[in-house]
């Protein structure tokens, strides 16, 4: 695995456990609310008899089909490092099969300036249809982040299927992610064309690969996290009950010194209509250089044969697109993608850089009480960050921006992937003057996250 269940420290060194993370009880006040309504909540061990019925809900909830033995035995061996909860209604006629289900780690969130802060990340949210408007849902999201305040994690994450539902939680969407569809004749190639060389690998080399090279360049965009090395067998195909592994085609690029600096496996869909037009899917690019990136690129939208290319998961700024003659060719569809929810003001804003020198005085509030307060930011040229508090009743310093939001908008500007402004624009946030404090928050590289979990 990636993601071990050791100790986890935040930017000054403040230990977050994981491993007592992954066994703490449930939240007691989620608990004694689903109780009232003769529910059970509780932690569902990874190794126990309870599992396989809770992954087959899981499995459900997302529309996905019954998994077999083979596929419980191989997530059950790939899911050590999350915490599993269930709620359970004892009168169901399937005996174990719980109503509700959540999954949670300590993760590893990287924000601007290359820090990376541990996170609650959150997973594998499902309500039954049978048991809609029971608290579930609600009952389950404030008990992980309970949970994870208790943990001592700065911030929470998810990505989310059914955006509208996370944001009563103080969730808010902090990374885009664009979803590229790319006619390759009309692109025409106008990039750099760099030395080295791009190969066909196995694709259990890819996956030998691919896991150190993400770790390397993790830290170098906002928005992304330490991911578990089950995901990296499921990119791959390789895990023993992947659906049509010999679909994925594997591609590594070296530099001109023989150091292999990129990744992308791709599949092809044939067009049995004009075999000149069949479509690729890049399920995964990964590019340790400029140089890498553009070879890449430029391999998949050369392919013979490929009339369109389309991937997904791609920063909002992606170089590609001053890459190819025509932009047109390309069709981009943004979309909502890595939710972030600040838990301790003072850490999270610390850890991070910022765009500009400023001093503003932040009053945010917070309806599930974790993390609200006023506090004043103060940044240094250098783009440091420093935090104290803003006593009730006193006058804002001399010289600062005041600037009064909540918790989601304070969570949303995080990242650095909207600014200040526009959310003041829309009526979110309330400033004395929004365009100084909007050019603290920002960053020269727009969030990403390159994945889903």
């Amino acid at each position: 695995m990636t993601i071990d269940t050791e100790t986890r420290h935040d930017a000054d060194g403040r230990a977050v456990d994981a491993a007592a993370y992954l066994v703490a009880p449930v939240d007691e006040r989620s608990r004694a609310r689903l109780a009232e309504n003769g529910l059970d909540y509780r932690v569902v061990p990874v190794a126990g008899d309870d599992y396989p019925q809770w992954l087959q809900v899981v499995a459900r909830g997302f529309q996905d089909g019954e998994r077999t033995d083979e596929q419980v035995a191989s997530s059950r061996e790939r899911s050590a490092y999350r915490r599993v909860t269930g709620v359970y209604d004892p009168a169901v006629p399937i005996a174990g099969a719980p109503v509700g289900t959540i999954a949670s780690w300590i993760g590893q969130l990287t924000v601007p300036g290359g820090a990376a802060l541990p996170s609650c990340a959150i997973s594998a949210v499902t309500v039954a249809p049978t048991h809609r408007r029971r608290g579930i849902a609600r009952a389950m999201l404030e008990g992980e982040l309970g949970a994870a305040v208790a943990a001592g994690a700065p911030l929470a994450m998810l990505t989310v299927s059914e955006s509208t539902l996370y944001g009563r939680y103080g969730f808010a969407p902090a990374a885009a992610s664009a979803s590229w569809r790319i006619e390759t004749k009309r692109a025409a190639w106008i990039g750099p064309r760099p030395d080295g060389r791009v190969d066909f690998i196995t694709r259990e080399r890819l996956r030998e690969l691919v896991a150190p090279m993400h770790e390397r360049v993790r830290l170098r965009v906002a928005g992304e996290i330490d991911v578990p090395g089950g995901f990296w067998d499921g990119f791959a195909g390789t895990n023993p009950t992947a659906e049509k592994p010999g679909e994925k085609r594997a591609v590594q690029y070296a530099d001109a010194d023989g150091e292999v600096r990129g990744l992308a496996i791709y599949s092809v869909k044939e067009n049995h209509d004009d075999f000149t037009k069949a479509s690729v899917n890049v399920a995964y690019l990964l590019a340790e250089t400029d140089d890498a990136y553009a070879a890449l690129w430029r391999f998949l939208l050369e392919l013979d044969l490929v009339a369109e290319v389309n991937a997904g998961e791609l920063s909002v700024d992606e170089p590609l697109r001053w890459m190819i003659a025509d932009q047109r060719a390309a069709t981009v569809t943004l979309r909502d993608h890595q939710y972030v929810r600040i838990l301790d003001v003072p850490t999270a804003l610390e850890a991070r850089r910022y765009g500009a020198p400023g001093t503003l005085a932040l009053d945010v509030s917070d309806a599930l009480g974790h993390a609200g307060g006023r506090f004043v930011l103060t940044v240094d040229g250098d783009g440091h960050g420093t935090v104290s508090s803003w006593d009730d009743g006193a006058a804002a310093p001399d010289g600062s921006v005041e600037v009064a939001l909540g918790i989601e908008e304070l969570s949303a500007a995080y990242l650095g992937g909207v600014s200040l402004a526009t959310l003041a624009a829309a009526g979110r946030v309330r400033s004395t003057d929004a365009s100084p404090a909007a050019r603290v928050f920002a960053w020269h590289t727009a969030p990403r996250l390159s994945i889903w979990y």
